[in-house]
């Protein structure tokens, strides 16, 4: 374990607040293709595809807790939906699963096209997906309706191969990963999806596939593809220089 402390500011747009995302290393562990993560305080775990049949729970030092399948060829993208489970195969199929993997729903398309690299779900239970071809962040209702979509390539500074996503319930920010073929880089976008900073993560990974947010703790989690390992960090938001403390948010309720 090593630890390295950066204040990470060269991203920050003009005309933002002044405290910029604060990134702190803490921990890595090795771990076969990581594609993409959730955190989730039911196991104080992490929920981890990779682009295989299964998707594992392991803790938050790596240690496999359960491995579950789908109805789906692979599961490439995965998130926490309430009690149970979302997956996408990133051909365009999406299943809810019970944590024990059991199907909640029969597979489905809800939207008819492919590429989906990254899942959140906000509050209010509206799913936010990444696609990288096209290049999109889409919003959508529970039920896969979309209501918002924007091309993530023509954003300022462009979004290429936007592959992981989380969202922050304390701010409703939301983190986006673009992996090597894009600029290895992570995006702090505000709730509408404007750009507050981006951030370059080459000098802790290459190829970063998958993020998730443990909020209680103040833990930022990001999947390398290169190196084949899972990174840990002490993690603040963007936020105004005023601004009051943050609530608290989700945490090991197992505990």
């Amino acid at each position: 374990m090593r630890c390295l402390y950066i204040l990470l500011t060269c991203g920050l747009l003009a005309g933002m607040p002044a405290a910029a995302l604060d990134l702190k290393l803490t921990a890595t562990y090795q771990l076969n293709r990581p594609a993409s993560l959730d955190y989730d305080p039911s196991f104080c775990g992490l929920w981890i595809a990779n682009e295989s049949p299964e998707a594992v729970l392991v803790t938050l030092d790596g240690l496999e807790l359960r491995r579950i399948s789908s109805g789906l060829s692979r599961i490439k993208a995965i998130t926490v939906e309430g009690n149970g489970l979302l997956v996408a195969d990133g051909y365009g199929g999406f299943q809810r699963l019970t944590k024990d993997g059991a199907p909640l729903s029969e597979p489905f398309n809800p939207n008819g096209w492919a590429d989906t690299e990254g899942i959140t779900i906000t509050d209010d239970g509206t799913l936010i997906t990444v696609e990288d071809d096209p290049a999109a962040i889409t919003w959508m209702s529970p039920d896969g309706s979309v209501q918002k979509r924007i091309d993530a390539d023509l954003m300022d500074p462009p979004l290429i191969e936007p592959q992981g996503i989380a969202h922050d319930p304390r701010t409703g920010h939301l983190l986006i990963v673009d992996d090597w073929e894009g600029t290895n880089s992570l995006f702090e976008l505000n709730p509408d999806g404007e750009i507050l900073g981006t951030w370059s993560l080459y000098e802790f990974g290459a190829d970063p596939e998958g993020i998730a947010i443990r909020p209680g703790s103040n833990q930022l989690f990001i999947a390398f593809d290169g190196g084949a390992r899972i990174s840990a960090f002490d993690y603040t938001p963007t936020l105004p220089s005023d601004a009051a403390a943050l609530p608290p948010g989700a945490d090991c309720v197992m505990f």
